[in-house]
């Protein structure tokens, strides 16, 4: 019973980061219509940044949680303003269009892949621990720092879950997804809302690299995997479905942790591969997938 206590835990550690990504990946797509292939390098870049800089402020007499709060800062506001200029400089013209966007997103792949090889170099860089200690829950062991990292993303979750309910914006947002031109028609700025989709969907997977940092090792190729398993439960929970993003990311997590536990992380890959063929079959457009 413990073991399995264990392996939920570590599955709702290993989901919320997961989550975060692939909110952004289906944020994108339910309001310009596009699949971008470079999300995952907003992720790497504030990981990166976060990486670079926690140790950078600590060496200089900074506590390390106060310099990785700094850092988280400088993370998302760099990979946002990246983020920006793949909008402003390519995805604007490419709305709504997929063969466009998806040729556009692997140029962007490639380019991105060189700088950020160029600046960072191939080395992997460890993050110092942030909050030590450990944490029981259920008879489970949960380290703080882990723990941590699953309420926060819980909570912003949460967060753009009532913002896109409950606000002005997040209605548009959705508006604009289920429809656009009739949303259009209804006075919502469709151009407003396209941009602020894809700065949204940049911040939350600024803030997916900058949480998962201090529990991984950070490498320019840190967002390739995690651009797979997003795509992956996007396409699970459905395209364009905030819920389904949430449950698909949900469950690709259980099986990779449960499956690599019990068989090993081979298996646990072809398990996921066969959840994705298994659901396509029976439910085309996802879980909780529309339109």
């Amino acid at each position: 019973m413990q073991t399995t206590i264990q392996l939920i835990l570590t599955s709702l550690q290993i989901g919320a980061v997961y989550i975060l990504f692939s909110l952004g990946l289906t944020l994108i797509f339910g309001v310009m219509r596009i699949v971008n292939f470079a999300h995952g390098h907003l992720f790497a870049v504030s990981a990166l940044v976060v990486a670079y800089t926690v140790p950078w402020l600590a060496s200089g007499g900074i506590p390390v949680l106060p310099a990785y709060l700094l850092s988280v800062l400088a993370g998302v506001s760099v990979a946002m303003a990246l983020g920006f200029l793949m909008y402003i400089f390519g995805f604007r013209g490419f709305r709504r269009d997929m063969v466009g966007s998806f040729i556009l997103s692997i140029g962007l792949v490639l380019l991105l892949d060189g700088i950020l090889l160029k600046t960072f170099g191939g080395a992997v860089r460890p993050v110092p621990e942030i909050l030590p200690g450990t944490v029981t829950i259920l008879g489970a062991a949960v380290t703080v720092q882990r723990f941590a990292l699953c309420v926060a993303a819980v909570v912003i979750t949460g967060v753009l879950y009532l913002a896109l309910t409950r606000t002005k914006l997040g209605k548009a947002l959705r508006a604009v997804s289920i429809d656009h031109e009739a949303a259009m028609m209804q006075g919502i700025p469709y151009n407003r809302m396209a941009l602020a989709g894809f700065m949204i969907a940049s911040a939350l997977a600024a803030l997916a690299g900058a949480l998962i940092a201090p529990v991984t090792i950070v490498s320019p190729v840190i967002g390739a995997d995690y651009l797979i398993k997003g795509f992956i439960a996007v396409i699970v929970g459905g395209l364009g479905s905030v819920p389904g993003a949430i449950l698909g990311g949900l469950f690709v997590a259980a099986i990779e942790t449960f499956g690599a536990f019990y068989f090993d992380p081979s298996s646990a890959s072809i398990g996921i591969f066969l959840l994705v063929i298994v659901v396509l079959l029976v439910r085309p457009k996802g879980l909780l997938g529309h339109g």
